[in-house]
Formats: C-alpha cells, sequence, structure tokens
C-alpha cells in the first residue's frame, strides 16, 4: 500500500505522513508508561503498520527504559533488510534503572550523548541511525553549542544520518541552526495543543527543517471512543490519569471539541481520529505525525489520516469549534501571509 511521503526538510529523508510512535510498546512500570504491553503485540502492531505503508518508526532510548528501542530492534531483525523502515531515536534523558518511577534527567553532554547513540545501536541492532533527535532541552549546565556541536560528529562519523530536536523552542533552534543545521524538530501538537503553530512551525518552514508531531490525538482524547470514564479504568502506572488534559474542566471541552469533528469524519467516510491528525497534516511546515498504537486495530483507526484531505471549509468548521468550546491553547489557524496584514487568532 503506497502512502504520500514529503521531503523532511533539506535532509535528504523522505517520510511517510504518519509514522509509527512507539512510546506505548516500552510496556509499564516505569514513569511515563502507557501501562503493560505484550511484546508480541507491539512487533505485531508495528508489522502491521509497514504493511499499510507507513515507512518510519519512532522511538527514543527513554521509552520504558530502553524497552521500547529493544522491541523495534526485535522487529528490524525479523524483516529483510529491503523492507525495514527508517528508524528514529532520542537522547538526553537519563533513568535511575534503580527507581524506575521516577522522572528523567535532561543530561545532553558531549559524552553522554555519545554514549547514548551507541546505546541506542547497540538496542536497536542496525549500524546507523536515520534520525537521532535531543529529546528536550538540556538541564545539566553544558551550553546547546556543546550539544549540538557533538550531534554534528555523530553525523561526519556516519553513526546518524541526519539530526534534529524535539520540545525545543524558536531561541535554541537558532543557537543551534549557528553550528549545524536542524533536520528537524519534534514539537507537540494537535486540536488541543496548538502552542508550536506560533512560532516553531513557522521558523522551520522558513528554514528547511522538516517538522513531524508528536501527540497529534492529545495522547488518546481525540479518538472516536474516549469516554470520561475510561480515565478511572487506565492502568495504574499510566501517566494521563494525572495529566492535566484528562481532568476537568479540561476534559469536557476536549471531549466536546472531539464531538464536533464527528460530522466532518462522517463527509470524509474516516474516523475522528484520523480528522484530527489531518488538520495536524494541513498546517503549513508540517512534514509527518508520530501516532502511536498498541494493537493492529488501532492502526487501522488512523491510518486514513494520511490521504484524507480536509477543505478550507473543514478547517474554518474545526477553527469555530475550538472557538466554541474553549478547548486547549494556541492558534486556531495558520497565520496569513504578512502582505494581509493579519494573522491567525
Amino acid at each position: 500500500m503506497a502512502l504520500p511521503t514529503r521531503p523532511l526538510g533539506s535532509s535528504g529523508l523522505h517520510i511517510t505522513t504518519v509514522g509509527f510512535g512507539a512510546w506505548a510498546i516500552g510496556g509499564g512500570g516505569w514513569a511515563f508508561s502507557w501501562g503493560p504491553q505484550d511484546d508480541n503485540v507491539s512487533v505485531a502492531t508495528m508489522r502491521h503498520a509497514l504493511e499499510l505503508g507507513i515507512n518510519w518508526i519512532d522511538t527514543a532510548a527513554v521509552y520504558g527504559l530502553g524497552h521500547s528501542e529493544e522491541v523495534v530492534g526485535r522487529l528490524l531483525r525479523e524483516l529483510p533488510a529491503s523492507e525495514r523502515p527508517l528508524i528514529f531515536t532520542k537522547c538526553g534523558l537519563h533513568w535511575d534503572i534503580n527507581n524506575p518511577m521516577q522522572g528523567a534527567e535532561r543530561i545532553l553532554n558531549p559524552a553522554s550523548i555519545r554514549r547514548e547513540c551507541e546505546d541506542s545501536l547497540r538496542r536497536l541492532d542496525i549500524e546507523r541511525i536515520d534520525l537521532y533527535q535531543f529529546h528536550w532541552p538540556n538541564k545539566c549546565g553544558t551550553p546547546i553549542e556543546d550539544s549540538w556541536g557533538e550531534m554534528a560528529k555523530l553525523v561526519q562519523e556516519g553513526k546518524v544520518r541526519a539530526v534534529g530536536v524535539s520540545n525545543f523552542g524558536v531561541e535554541l533552534l537558532e543557537r543551534c541552526e549557528a553550528i549545524r543545521h536542524v533536520d528537524s524538530l519534534q514539537p507537540p501538537f494537535s486540536l488541543i495543543n496548538r502552542n508550536a503553530g506560533e512560532a516553531d512551525i513557522p521558523w522551520c518552514k522558513n528554514h528547511s527543517t522538516g517538522v513531524i508531531c508528536y501527540s497529534p490525538m492529545q495522547s488518546g482524547l481525540l479518538t472516536d471512543t474516549f469516554a470520561a470514564s475510561r480515565v478511572a479504568r487506565m492502568a495504574g502506572d499510566d501517566w494521563r490519569r494525572n495529566a492535566a488534559e484528562f481532568q476537568e474542566p479540561n476534559l469536557g471541552r476536549n471531549l466536546a471539541l472531539r464531538d464536533a469533528l464527528r460530522p466532518i469524519a462522517q463527509r470524509h467516510a474516516c474516523s475522528v481520529s484520523s480528522v484530527a491528525i489531518a488538520w495536524t497534516l494541513s498546517w503549513p511546515g508540517m512534514t509527518g505525525a508520530i501516532v502511536g498504537a498498541r494493537t493492529p486495530a488501532q492502526v487501522d483507526g488512523w491510518i486514513q489520516a494520511a490521504t484524507v484531505q480536509l477543505t478550507p471549509e473543514d478547517r474554518e468548521e474545526i477553527a469555530s469549534a475550538i472557538s466554541r468550546t474553549q478547548a486547549g491553547s494556541g492558534p486556531l489557524r495558520p497565520a496569513r501571509r504578512a502582505s494581509t496584514g493579519t494573522s491567525g487568532s
């Protein structure tokens, strides 16, 4: 099955507009777990996503404290080389293996970046990472110029093909760009969390930097069947139980926005999830969306997002629904061209 692709900035990589997010397949028992997960089901789910045409998987060292990368590595070993997807992963979050429910530290010193790269290559059982990313801005005092310079060295040595950042704002993007081109940015972006649309995504568009957003369904809120009662039934170690968007009054606003997408989904003969993801993909400068799944059926629920084309009327209907429900934060629509003298609200 062929899915549309877009160039990831000027990196030379061409990726399908939806990619597989491997956060949840890290399994349970750590600070930002989605609860227990069967590894065999995880591999079957990723296989299904690839069979439907997806050509990239996004994971991170911290997901499952190394376990997500190991499961992705198992998948890769089972696939012929010609069928292997592009592999994206991240560094910069250090965990205490003796205290897995404690949050990870944000550390981006050069020696640590290099060590983490080698660990990820080992867990994934590959010779080169296609896209290596900083997970969060540094909190250990290392200047970002030194951190980013180490990433440039990893590219020169052939250990990674392209380098990007996640959760960075324009100020840090500018500082990295002065050292070496930033191939990609990975921000949170959804109908609920629209903040990256204000400045970060436009900066990337103007600098030939690709954008792959995460949580386009707001961690499951913008799916067809999510209900308020489900929060209480989540696993005890599911991080969403305590997340602000899953608590009132935000929860009610978010689900009202989700319900407003149903007529649009009916017109396009697709799921509400697909409409929510397609909205992120319609934003100027967006390359692709990372979408998680824990079962093959969940992949089927959003795969149509890759081909749904929202009309201008659809997008205005969505903007009106955001305004009416007061869900989330950030611009309702992309800013218009500066020459018009107006901008999105």
